[in-house]
């Protein structure tokens, strides 16, 4: 991937992982646009890195993206990036409380929303001479943590479409990149992580940020960083030793 010269925007860039890939893509040159669906965490954001420009948009409502849709074409239709970035994560236990008055939204945000900004962005980012989608999944897609179920499902889901969009678009001037995080020190899940994180050491936004731009450099299609590469490679026979604690 091309890192300087680049207009991109960022899903969940207020914050976390969003954030300090979107401070390590300008200080490359790039234009960054952070969207989120807080304001106090845009406006926040925007005082520590005055550069970053900043649109607030719930990335799970029609109207809201369709109204950042429209925004890009007429402020920046030269966006040529799209990071796929928010997520959340809620812990569900189906022997006890389910929480399924959020399962909607965690499945909205993590699955539905990248695909619908994907549909709706294509015709700008077909027009570039490079451009690049980025979806970031993570090493649960590929073995899972038992009690946050569903957004390992939704990670596993967005695998498997980035693998159908990749060979769908392999003929347009559109890469399509799968971005798998380890375990981030962010506030995901608000700070009530999987319980099987607990002794696992987490990494910084920053030293992922870092590193993740040093992979996507290098052109390859699946940037797994951390442990997600090990998840990657043995995929569900990891999933008794991650699952075995408490």
């Amino acid at each position: 991937m091309k890192l300087t010269g680049n207009t991109i925007l960022i899903t969940g860039g207020g914050s976390g992982i969003g954030l300090a890939l979107a401070r390590h893509f300008l200080d490359l040159g790039n234009t960054v646009i952070a969207c989120g669906r807080s304001q106090a965490t845009l406006d926040e954001a925007q005082a520590a890195v005055p550069a970053l420009i900043t649109r607030l948009c719930d990335v799970a409502d029609a109207e809201s993206r369709q109204g950042l849709f429209s925004w890009l074409a007429a402020s920046h239709p030269e966006v040529n990036v799209l990071v796929n970035n928010a997520g959340v994560q809620q812990h569900r236990d189906f022997n006890g409380d389910p929480g399924m008055a959020t399962l909607d939204q965690e499945i909205a945000i993590n699955l539905a929303a990248p695909i619908h900004l994907i549909a709706g962005l294509l015709p700008l980012l077909k027009q570039q001479d490079q451009a690049w989608i980025i979806n970031v999944s993570s090493g649960l897609a590929f073995s899972p943590m038992a009690d946050v179920p569903v957004y390992c499902a939704t990670k596993a889901a967005i695998h498997s479409f980035t693998l159908s969009l990749r060979h769908q678009l392999r003929s347009t001037s559109v890469k399509v990149v799968e971005l798998a995080p380890p375990i981030v020190d962010t506030g995901l899940g608000g700070d009530t992580r999987s319980s099987g994180t607990a002794n696992r050491q987490m990494m910084s936004p920053e030293a992922f940020a870092a590193e993740t731009l040093a992979l996507l450099e290098t052109g390859q299609d699946e940037v797994l960083i951390g442990i997600s590469a090990e998840t990657r490679r043995q995929g569900e026979a990891l999933f008794p030793r991650m699952n075995n604690h408490g």
